[in-house]
């Protein structure tokens, strides 16, 4: 789409001339993968000297990000409104978007504006069109197989409309290129090893494990909720094949733990068949009571702690954009049992930093969750290659690369 006539502005700055200016917006304050992207960026571009504010859909009780942050924010109050349908809900964000960038908002207050998601995309395209925003920057992490007409509308704008494409892998980006005929930037997500440290010691390791409730289990940590992508399904199959062999080979009682998972778009017919198998497996007694938990979206320092406490983060997705959870887990010196996927493969490499398995085999993965469990040297080894690991991605070199596209836009 072509830009207004107005988009180079008296008052954005050649490079060199001046801090850029920067919107980031994102669609929620839960901790969801793009939500974690917005709020690091916007802190690591704060760091390196840029004027950026954070703006985010808040839902009542809310009280801001799922955790504190210094970056200056503006949050834009959406209504819960149950039983309203899909497209309805997209619709009713997106205006709320632009109400609010047309009531408090003017084009000339920021350099740039970047949307981390669809719903504020498609918002900042239609102030474009309105010749609110000079251009629009979009970070799409992943695509979706939606079949709600509204959200494949709104998924597809967000990709063909905006001045500039950046995705957070190179596999997306020629995915972008064969399917959309976008050519996007790859720019790689990052984790604060300052944040996301392992314990000291061992001994650490298990006052960290009384901490998060996880002392006397042999703990498997799911990031991300119950939901297709994450292959929650066959996680729960592979786990409760090999549970009875992780009670006898650690002593200590197994638990699947599954974490977050707060999200737009309603899966609940896929948590509807989770649960009918939960529930089918714990009466056939292949399950003990408790041993399967979801506990839904905890607080940043509970996620931080299940991270430095648990036995092994399992990340079975068969889609991700990136994969900051797994970053996350290494960087807290946590073993990662993942699937074998093209993204995955970019940074993993099999038995040095996490064992890769293919993504509907819950045999193997099984296994794997087994090994990475059980075996010393295996669980030292995948400790010491995955901080090494998580130590190459660093959200300040994020920012600046951010920076040199924000500026190339700028001209």
């Amino acid at each position: 789409m072509p830009r207004p006539p107005d988009w180079r502005r008296s008052s954005s700055p050649a490079a060199g001339d001046r801090r850029v200016r920067i919107a980031l917006l994102t669609y929620s304050t839960r901790a969801r993968g793009g939500v974690v992207h917005a709020l690091e960026l916007a802190e690591a571009l704060a760091a390196e000297g840029e004027q950026v504010r954070l703006f985010a859909l808040e839902k009542p009780g809310r009280v801001g990000f799922f955790r504190p942050t210094d970056v200056p924010v503006g949050l834009i109050p959406v209504e819960e409104r149950p039983g309203e349908s899909v497209a309805d809900r997209i619709a009713r964000y997106i205006d709320a978007y632009v109400d609010y960038f047309e009531r408090a908002v003017s084009g000339s207050d920021y350099d740039i504006f970047h949307a981390e998601d669809c719903i504020s995309a498609n918002a900042l395209i239609r102030l474009r069109r309105d010749g609110r925003v000079p251009a629009v920057v979009r970070t799409v992490h992943h695509v979706d197989d939606f079949t709600t007409p509204a959200l494949v509308t709104c998924q597809d704008d967000s990709i063909l409309e905006p001045d500039v494409v950046l995705v957070v892998s190179e596999w997306w980006r020629a995915r972008l290129a064969s399917v959309y005929g976008v050519e996007a930037t790859v720019v790689h997500n990052g984790v604060d090893v300052r944040r996301f440290v392992p314990p000291v010691s061992p001994e650490a390791r298990e006052e960290e494990r009384g901490r998060s409730g996880l002392t006397g289990t042999v703990t498997v940590l799911a990031v991300g909720g119950v939901e297709p992508r994450k292959n929650s399904l066959v996680l729960l199959e592979a786990f409760t094949a090999v549970a009875p062999e992780l009670a006898v080979a650690t002593g200590r009682r197994p638990r699947l733990l599954f974490v977050g998972g707060e999200t737009l778009f309603d899966y609940r017919e896929y948590r509807d068949a989770f649960e009918r198998r939960l529930a089918d497996l714990a009466a056939a007694g292949r399950l003990e009571a408790g041993s399967v938990v979801i506990t839904g979206p905890v607080e940043d320092r509970v996620l931080l702690s299940l991270y430095r406490g648990a036995d092994l983060l399992a990340f079975p997705s068969v889609r991700e954009g990136w994969g900051l959870t797994v970053l996350e887990a290494q960087a807290c010196g946590t073993p990662v049992v993942a699937s074998d996927i093209d993204v995955l493969r970019e940074y993993l490499v099999d038995g040095r930093d996490a064992l890769l398995v293919p993504p509907g085999d819950a045999g193997a993965l099984g296994r794997a969750i087994v090994r990475a469990t059980t075996d010393a040297s295996l669980i030292a080894r995948l400790r010491a290659g995955g901080l090494e690991t998580a130590r190459r991605f660093g959200w300040d070199s994020s920012a600046r690369r951010h920076l040199d596209v924000y500026r190339r836009l700028l001209g």
